[in-house]
């Protein structure tokens, strides 16, 4: 008998992934939390239905939030990672020695616990010394935080359960008072194909805008998130993420990447014709 994992798109569209085996289910005290082993993208993990990362495409995600705000900013010593619990986005962070500090929040211990277990090629460096891990509500933790971040990565899950304070206007500006003069945060911004999470990708965009003076989208292709076509935002106090790329800087690090480039960077902020129109209305020109 077969055995097939099925998340919903939309009502209409499923994606389907066949599994080897279910190597972890359990209920925490905030989602479900499932881990499955499958023949095409290896292991992947599931939060309350909906996948967050597979092994074999993760890297197109993480490396899209992290590379694209360090070949920016010139200086950044201090991160504040806001979600991530798998451990990904810290794996990109530590490649950079002169990062000197990192707080990872993630409100669900047992996120990090059973992907430390069963996803140890993303969680490999969170016991890195320069990273520390609270478990806290990412909204509340920043509250207290004022110019104290080069960086702030915003990794959340989607905009309802436990992620769905850090999509408000109150976290957005919370993050700017966070953030040092020429701070950059960075964030996962859904996908903008389907009409549900057009409209979501929407809302979160006009809030970190009336925020930041300097917002962008730009974008990725995951084939395992809703309609392969991903989003994410920039925002910055200073730094313009294409005028201010510094690639020769970047490129003599000589970091592997398997998706990044300096020149794909330039491009993922030239957006397709539909989704500048679903953000003109509140893009800052």
């Amino acid at each position: 008998m077969e055995l097939w994992f099925s998340e919903p798109h939309t009502p209409d569209v499923k994606l389907s992934i066949r599994v080897d085996r279910q190597l972890y289910s359990g209920e925490s005290g905030f989602q479900r939390i499932d881990v499955y082993e499958s023949p095409e993208f290896g292991r992947f993990l599931v939060l309350d239905g909906y996948i967050m990362l597979t092994e074999k495409d993760e890297f197109i995600y993480h490396e899209m939030l992290v590379h694209v705000p360090m070949a920016v900013h010139s200086h950044v010593k201090r991160v504040l990672v806001i979600g991530a619990g798998d451990g990904g986005a810290v794996r990109e962070l530590v490649r950079y020695p002169e990062i000197e500090h990192i707080d990872l929040v993630e409100i669900d211990e047992e996120v990090i616990q059973v992907c430390r277990e069963f996803l140890p090629k993303t969680a490999c460096r969170l016991d890195d010394k320069r990273v520390h891990i609270h478990y806290a509500d990412g909204l509340k933790f920043v509250r207290s935080r004022e110019d104290e971040y080069d960086l702030i990565v915003v990794d959340s899950t989607d905009p309802f359960g436990p992620g769905e304070g850090l999509f408000t206007k109150e976290f957005y500006g919370n993050c700017y008072k966070a953030l040092k003069e020429d701070g950059i945060m960075v964030n996962q911004h859904e996908s903008p194909f389907y009409e549900a999470d057009a409209k979501a990708c929407m809302r979160a965009h006009k809030r970190i805008v009336e925020s930041f003076p300097i917002s962008r989208v730009y974008q990725a292709h995951i084939p395992t998130y809703p309609s392969g076509h991903w989003l994410f935002g920039f925002a910055s106090k200073r730094y313009h993420p294409v005028h201010d790329l510094d690639a020769e800087r970047w490129l003599a690090r000589e970091l592997e990447t398997g998706y990044y480039t300096p020149r794909l960077h330039e491009g993922a902020f030239c957006l397709p014709a539909y989704v500048e129109k679903l953000l003109r209305q509140v893009e800052i020109q």
